[in-house]
């Protein structure tokens, strides 16, 4: 009997207007898959493809990763904006700390959600005000400091390019006695 091998899900839902997209990321030859058809397939406007696959292109994963979408409600741009924050927040888990993720396992599979753990913060410890800012000794001028974790530089282009954010405008509900939201019947003057 052939012995199955493990793999490893990372989970992200997004949602735009009334679309809902429930993303899963693996890591594989970059292709995607959208309700069980290709992407070129589901989505035939240019736009909605690279609305898509943006979140894949600003942390060069295009080509490392599988992606597999569940994707229903809205319309066509709605679910490809849609699939975009849920690509976005499974490639953020991807990459995110142990401590932010929730594991998940059954049978082969693995799957990995993000979450945010509730932690109790203290008095936070002051900074110095008079101590000195460092300084690069080439230019003579105040260095930020940096993170070594290339991860956070990825979260980081993911957050500058608004992926993570979620769209909330929605249609606006129609109100009783009007003809629309705000429309209302047309008024006699005679």
């Amino acid at each position: 009997m052939a012995e199955k091998k493990k793999v490893t899900y990372y989970l992200g839902t997004g949602r735009r207007k009334t679309a809902v997209a429930r993303v899963r990321v693996c890591e594989g030859k970059g292709t995607i898959t959208v309700n069980e058809r290709t992407l070129e397939d589901y989505f035939s406007e240019e736009k909605d493809r690279g609305a898509v696959a943006s979140p894949l292109i600003i942390t060069d994963q295009l080509t490392r990763v599988d992606v597999i979408v569940r994707v229903n409600g809205g319309g066509i741009t709605g679910q490809a904006d849609a699939i975009k924050q849920g690509l976005a927040r499974a490639v953020k888990t991807m990459f995110s700390p142990k401590s932010e993720q929730k594991i998940i396992t059954r049978n082969h599979v693995t799957m990995v959600k993000g979450y945010k753990a509730q932690v109790k913060e203290g008095p936070k410890p002051v900074a110095d005000p008079n101590a000195p800012a460092p300084v690069d000794a080439v230019l003579g001028t105040p260095v930020m400091a940096l993170p070594d974790d290339p991860a956070l530089g990825m979260v980081k282009k993911l957050r500058d390019s608004g992926f993570l954010t979620r769209d909330s405008r929605m249609k606006e509900r129609k109100k009783y006695g009007l003809r629309g939201a705000r429309r209302g019947t047309q008024f006699s003057k005679r």
